[in-house]
């Protein structure tokens, strides 16, 4: 159907990140300023030391009654960050997050942070895809293919 680097070329590549010294607090606000429901956790242009989402948040802070001011970003971030390369399939990538209940995948170029793919993306993506190779099919039915 179409891999990984389809998809960011289609979104762009913009990730945003935080650091894990940062507090959950300054977390939140980038959360909501970008709109997004993750950030990769690194330093600078390093690897992904882990990632932070609103359910880390929900399940780590607010439940358990800590303060988003005072917890840091490395205190509460998810550790097993599941990544993708730009190689792989649309349709692995969405079996990689059912199998791992994540919702967020970022993609490795060399070694590297390339992008990253949240399901919406995925999705966005398979029915982009699949409305284009219907359309093609009806031209080509109705005689325009040829």
């Amino acid at each position: 159907m179409g891999n990984i680097e389809d998809v960011l070329r289609m979104k762009g590549t913009r990730i945003h990140t935080i650091s894990p010294d940062a507090t959950v607090y300054e977390a939140i606000e980038r959360m909501v300023e970008r709109n997004v429901g993750s950030l990769i956790v690194t330093y600078s242009d390093g690897p992904p030391l882990g990632i932070l989402t609103e359910r880390d948040y929900l399940k780590k802070v607010a439940l358990l009654g800590r303060t988003s001011r005072t917890t840091t970003v490395r205190e509460i971030m998810s550790r097993a960050v599941v990544t993708v390369s730009l190689s792989d399939d649309v349709d692995y990538c969405l079996g990689l997050m059912t199998e791992h209940r994540v919702r967020h995948l970022p993609v490795l170029v060399r070694g590297k942070l390339g992008g990253i793919v949240s399901v919406g993306d995925l999705v966005k993506y398979k029915l982009t895809a699949q409305r284009f190779e219907i359309d093609q099919l009806t031209l080509y039915i109705q005689g325009y293919g040829s």
